[in-house]
């Protein structure tokens, strides 16, 4: 297979400046603000994006260094396959979080619910809808006893770098 070529769209900015106490996700980020800014080239594609509350962030976990395919998760303290996680750590260090838009200027979008580092490079947006991505019956695997912790953790610094 051909090599992958993905460019930033923009840059998600945000009050955390390290992984290490940053949300491990948008439930334990509730009311944080951030701001996307959209690099101009890609500033027309926003346009309609402002009847949508809720987005998706395609994101590089650009601060991830390694990966391996076995980890220890931070709610649990067996050995998990990467792709049974949610660790930034992995052969494709791609992020994505549901955050709340709440107003767009141009090419900044302000955002809440942040749960990733300043400087994260944006690599797509793509508008939440309810109706189409919610699922009626859903297993969770491994973290069904774990996951109303998840809302209460911060990164502890362990796959970060």
């Amino acid at each position: 297979m051909n090599e992958i070529i993905v460019k930033p769209i923009g840059i998600i900015h945000t009050p955390f400046k390290e992984p290490k106490g940053t949300p491990i996700q948008p439930t334990g980020a509730r009311d944080i603000e951030g701001t996307v800014e959209v690099f101009p080239d890609y500033a027309d594609g926003l346009r309609d994006l402002d009847g949508f509350s809720h987005l998706y962030l395609l994101f590089y976990c650009h601060l991830s260094k390694e990966h391996s395919l076995l980890v220890k998760p931070f709610l649990d303290d067996s050995l998990h396959g990467v792709f049974a996680t949610r660790s930034p750590s992995r052969p494709n260090p791609i992020g994505m979080s549901i955050v709340r838009l709440t107003k767009i200027e141009r090419n900044l979008l302000q955002i809440r619910d942040v749960d990733m580092v300043d400087g994260t490079p944006l690599l797509d947006i793509k508008p939440y809808i309810p109706d189409v991505d919610n699922r009626e019956t859903v297993r969770i695997g491994w973290l069904e006893k774990r996951v109303r912790e998840m809302s209460k953790k911060r990164d502890d610094g362990r796959f970060s770098v």
